[in-house]
C-alpha cells in the first residue's frame, strides 16, 4: 500500500479539520476532510473495484472471474458474468456461472484483471472440454484423499492423532 499524505488543514482551523468558507459573517461548521480510497483498510477498498473485472480465489481453491457489481461491509461480493476456471495438471476448462454471490469470509485472494492480458493463458496450459477436466479433477481429488489417508494412518502408527483424519466415527 502506498503512503499517501493527508493534506494539511488551512491555517485558522482546528488541528485535523478544515474551516469551511464563511458567508456573511455566519460561521460554518468545519468541512469534512476526505481520505483517498487507498487509505481504507476495510471493505470500503472495494469501492474502486466496483464495475471492474476481478479474479477471486476462494478458500476451497476455486478460481472465479467476473465483474464486481455489489458488495457490503462484510466483503460479501456479487459478481456478474462469472466464469469458474478449473485447472488440472496442464489442462483447464471454463464453466459459466452467471451471477455469483460470494460470502466475504471465503475470499482468499482478490485482484483486478488486466483487460489487455485477459485472454492470455501461460504456455504449459491448454484448453480442454469441461467433461474431461472434471473427470481429471475427480481422479486428482481421489488420489489426494488416498494419499492423505495413508499419511494419517502412518502418523497414527507413530502415536499421532491428527485433525485431518477423515474417517473418524463418533
Amino acid at each position: 500500500m502506498e503512503n499517501l499524505p493527508i493534506p494539511d488543514a488551512p491555517t485558522g482551523g482546528a488541528v485535523g479539520t478544515a474551516m469551511a468558507p464563511q458567508s456573511k459573517g455566519v460561521p460554518q461548521p468545519p468541512a469534512v476532510q476526505q481520505l483517498p480510497a487507498q487509505m481504507f483498510t476495510t471493505a470500503a477498498q472495494l469501492l474502486d473495484l466496483t464495475d471492474k473485472k476481478l479474479v477471486v480465489v476462494l478458500r476451497d481453491g476455486r478460481k472465479l472471474t467476473g465483474v464486481l457489481r455489489s458488495w457490503d461491509q462484510f466483503a460479501n461480493l456479487v459478481l456478474q458474468e462469472t466464469v469458474e476456471r478449473i485447472f488440472v495438471n496442464k489442462v483447464y476448462a471454463d464453466i459459466s456461472r452467471g451471477i455469483f454471490l460470494i460470502r466475504g469470509e471465503n475470499v482468499l485472494l482478490l485482484g483486478e484483471v488486466d483487460l489487455d492480458k485477459d485472454d492470455y493463458v501461460p504456455e504449459p496450459f491448454t484448453s480442454a472440454p469441461v467433461e474431461q477436466v472434471l473427470a481429471l479433477q475427480k481422479k486428482e481429488q481421489e488420489r489426494k484423499k488416498k494419499s492423505l489417508k495413508a499419511k494419517v494412518s502412518k502418523l497414527q502408527t507413530l502415536g499421532f492423532e491428527g485433525e485431518a483424519s477423515t474417517d473418524m466415527m463418533f
